[in-house]
């Protein structure tokens, strides 16, 4: 079964600011969790991830991330070709 995100990054952030709240009151981290129906992990991960954050910011980072391996990738292939014509050039073939 594929995994399923129940909360979109948007969704994250508002949440964030609730479990605070939730803490400051005295209770404790899984119970803030339970509230939201995540495990008490997924708290502190969503809280390191986006504590602080805007929603645009968050958008932005998703793009970030969707991008960084396709330029990862190009830059491989550009130093793999570089290699090639060097080695080319050098008459080693």
């Amino acid at each position: 079964m594929p995994k399923r995100d129940r909360y979109t990054p948007e969704q994250i952030i508002g949440k964030i600011p609730e479990a605070e709240l939730t803490l400051s009151k005295g209770c404790l981290a899984a119970a803030a969790a339970r509230k939201f129906g995540v495990a008490e992990q997924t708290y502190y991960r969503w809280r390191k991830e986006y504590s602080g954050l805007r929603t645009d910011q968050v958008k932005r980072l998703k793009t970030l991330e969707k991008e960084n391996p396709r330029l990862k990738r190009l830059l491989a292939d550009a130093e793999l070709d570089k290699a090639v014509l060097k080695e080319a050039a050098s008459g080693n073939f």
